[in-house]
């Protein structure tokens, strides 16, 4: 970790989050594919690419350390977005083939391309403290809000008896439990719509969720409200 870099410590977890920097890409792709050991490669960012998001967009992604330890990653770019036709892949934000980030430095939208964390590091809050920096972005660059695939790993015990679409609208409903859904919906986001074939997950039929959080201090142009 950089001295004098931290932008926050954790209030939960204690650790000290700060910007991505280009020299931490081996070890920021190394944290995501632990995280994601079954996920298709090509579906996750690689060293390349990382260096290129720390250099195009370092002011939206974030590394959680405890102590030196690289324990927990966001990130993120900017996007054109259009939530009346929101059906789209991972590929479609992040080039698969690796060749950029995926950041539009004029894209009105911070679109998540990743939330990691060691297991040993789960479950204390530090996914809430994450979205909190994200939310920060977004009212720091005037951005519309968040948007993102969220993966439904519930989905794969009921995929065999309800659309994902219907799985969603239970979760939402506050009927069925997932364990990334339900959080993100307690974290002020909305699930519209399932996503199809949104990245390659055997176990879920491909299926993520559209999440939308819309940052209430987003100012139009000419400085109404939007």
């Amino acid at each position: 970790m950089v001295e004098g870099g931290v932008v926050i410590i954790g209030e939960r977890s204690g650790l000290s989050y700060t910007r991505i920097r280009p020299e931490w890409a081996a070890d920021l792709a190394d944290l995501e594919h632990a995280s994601y050991p079954t996920a298709n490669r090509s579906d996750l960012y690689d060293e390349e690419s990382l260096r290129l998001l720390a250099l195009d967009f370092p002011e939206g992604c974030f590394a959680g350390f405890d102590g030196d330890l690289l324990v927990a990653m966001g990130l993120g770019v900017r996007t054109p977005f259009d939530l009346d036709c929101p059906q789209h892949t991972i590929g479609d934000i992040v080039p698969s083939d690796h060749s950029g980030s995926g950041h539009h430095s004029d894209g009105e939208w911070y679109y998540g391309t990743g939330i990691s964390t060691r297991p040993e590091y789960r479950r204390r809050g530090i996914g809430s403290e994450l979205y909190i920096l994200r939310k920060q972005v977004c009212r720091d660059l005037n951005l519309r809000g968040i948007v993102a695939g969220g993966v439904i790993p519930g989905y794969a015990d009921h995929k065999g008896a309800m659309s994902a679409d219907a799985y969603i609208a239970e979760v939402r409903a506050g009927r069925l439990y997932d364990p990334t859904l339900s959080f993100q919906l307690r974290n002020g986001f909305e699930a519209p719509c399932a996503l199809a074939g949104y990245i390659e997950d055997p176990a879920v039929d491909d299926y993520a969720a559209l999440i939308v959080w819309h940052n209430p201090d987003h100012r139009a142009a000419g400085g109404s409200a939007a």
